[in-house]
C-alpha cells in the first residue's frame, strides 16, 4: 500500500463538483516525500512556502525572538496570497 491510498477526497469538489483552496495539498505533499520537487509546485504553488511557515512555527516554539510575530504574519500574508492566485488561475484555465 502507498501513501496514495490514505488520501482524503476532496469533499468540497465531490459535493459541488468544484475545487477548493486546498485542493492538491495532500498529492503535491506526497511528491515532495518522493522527491518530485517540481511536479509538487506544479500541483499545489504554496507546498514550498507553507513547509517554510510550519518549520519556523515549529522552530518558534523552543526559540523565540525580537520579531518572530512579524515574520509570522508575513509568512501567512506570502501563503495566503499564493493560496488565492494560484486558484483563481486554476479554475479560470
Amino acid at each position: 500500500m502507498a501513501f496514495e491510498d490514505f488520501m482524503l477526497p476532496c469533499l468540497n469538489k465531490k459535493l459541488f463538483g468544484v475545487e477548493c483552496l486546498g485542493c492538491g495539498i495532500q498529492r503535491a505533499t506526497s511528491l515532495v516525500f518522493h522527491g518530485e520537487f517540481v511536479a509538487a509546485f506544479k500541483i499545489y504553488p504554496a507546498i514550498y512556502t507553507l513547509i517554510v511557515l510550519a518549520l519556523f512555527l515549529i522552530f518558534n516554539i523552543f526559540i523565540k525572538f525580537k520579531h518572530d510575530s512579524k515574520f509570522k504574519i508575513g509568512l501567512i500574508i506570502l501563503n495566503l496570497l499564493i493560496i488565492v492566485i494560484s486558484y483563481i488561475y486554476k479554475i479560470t484555465n
